[in-house]
């Protein structure tokens, strides 16, 4: 059950944001367009309420239940990133819009990039943390919160795989092909 609201929350997610963007871009509704585009919180706000109201009913967590704060962490964390990069593109398409500017690609910039990109999924890691601590502690039961847990010594060591990757753009920077 909780997996299916999941899926359907990130699908909302979407939903909003292309509402927000039809309204704002093809409608020429800006005000409409923001109130979607604002709205898009509101999808983080009914799954923590799904996953809380799940477990409270004395569901097992389980892996489901660790993506919902993986959601709410990232959709925070990224979510202005995400619709910025939408309504760029959307209004390039459909408003006459500059073109969007990729991201950048080698040396410095994109090594500064990569940090911020790391940045980012280390504030959705905080985020998701707490949020999974905060299951954890609610339902106050080893036994029935194993998988959340795990999932969260995972996210671990993924940030550390990111962190990795991410800084040694820093040391090593991607250099440009030399044109022959």
């Amino acid at each position: 059950m909780i997996t299916a609201f999941i899926i359907g929350c990130e699908i909302g997610f979407w939903v909003f944001v292309l509402a927000g963007l039809v309204f704002r871009y093809i409608f020429r509704l800006k005000k409409l367009g923001k109130l979607f585009l604002y709205s898009t919180p509101l999808i983080d706000l009914a799954l923590v309420i799904a996953t809380v109201y799940d477990l409270r009913g004395g569901a097992e967590a389980t892996f489901a239940h660790s993506l919902a704060a993986v959601y709410i962490g990232v959709s925070i964390a990224f979510g202005h990133r995400m619709i910025k990069w939408a309504d760029e593109r959307f209004a390039y398409r459909f408003a006459g819009g500059p073109e969007p500017a990729g991201k950048p690609k080698y040396g410095k910039e994109h090594a500064r990039h990569e940090r911020n990109g790391w940045l980012h999924h280390l504030l959705a890691w905080g985020i998701g943390s707490l949020i999974l601590y905060g299951m954890i502690v609610m339902v106050g039961n080893e036994a029935r919160t194993e998988a959340l847990s795990e999932s969260l010594q995972f996210w671990q060591i993924v940030l550390g795989i990111d962190f990795v990757i991410s800084f040694s753009y820093t040391l090593w920077p991607r250099k440009e092909k030399a044109v022959s």
